[in-house]
C-alpha cells in the first residue's frame, strides 16, 4: 500500500503534475485492467470537491492513457460491500481490511485504507456471478440469467 504524500508540494498544477506522473508508472509497472476510484462526494467545503475532482482527473487520464478501464465506486458502496455498512467509519473499513488482507495498518493512512476498500469492492464485483462486469446495458440479474439458461426452471 503506497501513500503518495503531496503536501511538501505548493504549486497545485505540480501536485496535478505528479498524480499523473506517478498514476503513469504504476500502469507501465503492473499493467492493470481497471483503475478504481472512489465516486467524488460534497463535503462542507465546495473547493475541496474541485480540489479532489481535479486530483482524480489526473488519475483517470493517466489510466486511460495505458489503456486501463476506470470505474468508480461511491464511498457508501465500498463500506457497505466491506463491512455491510454502508455508514461505517473509516477505523470499522481500516479493521475489515486489515483483517480480510492480513496485514497491519497504521492508523495514519486511514485514507490509504478507503482506497484498498476501493480496490476490494471493484474485486468484489468483478467476482460476483450476480454483477456485470461489463460496461453492456441492461441489469445485473439480465445478465446472470442470459448467461445461466440452465438455472431458470
Amino acid at each position: 500500500m503506497g501513500v503518495l504524500d503531496l503536501r511538501k508540494i505548493s504549486d497545485p498544477y505540480d501536485k496535478l503534475e505528479c498524480i499523473h506522473s506517478k498514476v503513469s508508472a504504476l500502469c507501465e509497472l503492473h499493467h492493470p485492467d481497471d483503475l478504481a476510484i472512489e465516486s467524488p462526494f460534497y463535503g462542507k467545503n465546495a473547493q475541496v470537491i474541485l480540489k479532489l475532482g481535479r486530483a482524480q482527473g489526473s488519475a483517470m487520464i493517466a489510466a486511460i492513457a495505458h489503456g486501463v478501464s476506470v470505474c468508480e465506486y461511491a464511498p457508501r458502496r465500498a463500506k457497505m460491500v466491506i463491512c455491510g455498512n454502508g455508514a461505517a467509519s473509516k477505523e470499522q473499513v481500516a479493521l475489515m481490511v486489515e483483517r480480510t488482507l492480513g496485514i497491519n495498518i497504521d492508523s495514519k493512512y486511514l485514507d490509504a485504507t478507503d482506497a484498498l476498500a476501493i480496490a476490494m469492492c471493484h474485486y468484489y464485483q468483478l467476482k460476483s456471478p450476480l454483477t456485470s462486469s461489463s460496461k453492456a446495458a441492461g441489469s445485473s440479474w439480465e445478465k446472470f440469467l442470459a448467461d445461466n439458461p440452465d438455472r431458470i426452471k
